[in-house]
């Protein structure tokens, strides 16, 4: 995307007229002068729908009839239709006309209206959020839409910027036009003019301002939303780690009931066994005991490393990598 602004005074003279004392230059401006500018804004819609609103402009001034040739290269039909009102609407003097520029205080009259509803526009996004107190939407924030709405907010900042660009590149096309004419009957007629530009050029810049007000509200909004969700997500953890710790202290008490029944479940269960026989002459025990201890005894070795293998494998079994997905490109 790119912009610019050339303003051009071509010299249209005859050879004749060319001498030492009156060398070809752009001060000494005699049938024909060609300007041309070139702006471009961004109009954003409600639901964030957007569209470029262009004005490519050239004119052409004839100094022996004051006639002045507007062209719109491929202008929107309500933009063409606003610049032909203001047109026809303006009631201009023979002094005016005289000067080249005097299309142009029209111009940025349709260029300061489409301006300001771009920056209303960005301006109304960022009341709505501002404005949500819904505590549910509060905690889950749409994050795309307040980057969409930032990234049109940066390109109106841009636009406004340019805007303010061209309208000084052309001031300072008119000095040097104007300069050689102080003493010409039509200078006053110049000097409204130029307060004309000069009252767009501030009020285009005073927008841009506003513009800059939003984007830090906009920001500033976005900021919160990181923080709020944070603060959820702390609030949670913690209910988590006191859910943790009641779950502690259940398996703490399983444990130290199992602890206490293990040795008496334990003795119990030898005694019970065949080996063992509680008859009139007492207790007996068979000489085939020592089977119990050859087999209960590698088995509980067998289990215990088995326990610590498994321990030492599993994490590589569940770590899984994580895969940040590519976000989306806009324009």
């Amino acid at each position: 995307m790119g912009f610019g602004t050339r303003v051009k005074l071509i010299l249209d003279i005859s050879k004749a007229q060319i001498t030492p004392k009156n060398p070809p230059s752009l001060r000494t401006l005699r049938y024909a002068s060609y300007t041309w500018a070139y702006f471009e804004i961004k109009q954003i819609e409600g639901n964030l729908e957007y569209q470029w609103t262009k004005l490519n402009i050239f004119t052409r001034w004839v100094a022996s009839t004051n006639q002045t040739f507007l062209l719109l290269f491929d202008p929107k039909p309500s933009v063409q239709e606003s610049i032909l009102e203001s047109l026809s609407d303006s009631t201009l003097s023979e002094s005016q006309l005289r000067i080249p520029f005097w299309p142009y205080s029209h111009v940025f009259e349709i260029i300061a209206d489409l301006e300001e509803a771009a920056v209303w526009a960005i301006r109304n996004q960022v009341r709505a959020i501002e404005k949500e107190t819904n505590p549910d939407i509060a905690q889950r924030p749409n994050y795309r839409r307040m980057h969409d709405i930032a990234r049109h907010a940066i390109h109106v900042n841009e636009n406004l910027d340019v805007s303010v660009q061209n309208i000084e590149t052309i001031l300072k096309h008119y000095t040097l036009y104007m300069r050689p004419k102080r003493k010409e009957s039509y200078f006053g007629a110049g000097e409204d003019i130029r307060n004309q530009l000069e009252f767009f050029r501030g009020y285009i810049a005073n927008l841009r301002h506003r513009s800059v007000s939003n984007e830090k509200r906009l920001q500033n909004e976005i900021q919160l939303a990181f923080n709020t969700v944070a603060q959820a997500s702390a609030a949670t953890s913690v209910e988590i780690g006191r859910a943790a710790q009641i779950d502690n202290s259940a398996m703490k008490t399983i444990a130290f009931v199992t602890l206490a029944f293990l040795p008496p479940t334990f003795i119990s269960s030898i005694f019970s066994m065949s080996f063992f026989q509680c008859g009139d002459n007492g207790w007996g025990m068979s000489n085939k005991f020592w089977l119990y201890w050859v087999v209960a005894i590698p088995t509980t070795i067998a289990t215990v490393m088995i326990w610590q293998y498994w321990h030492k494998i599993s994490p590589s079994l569940h770590h899984q990598p994580t895969v940040i997905p590519s976000p989306k490109e806009h324009v």
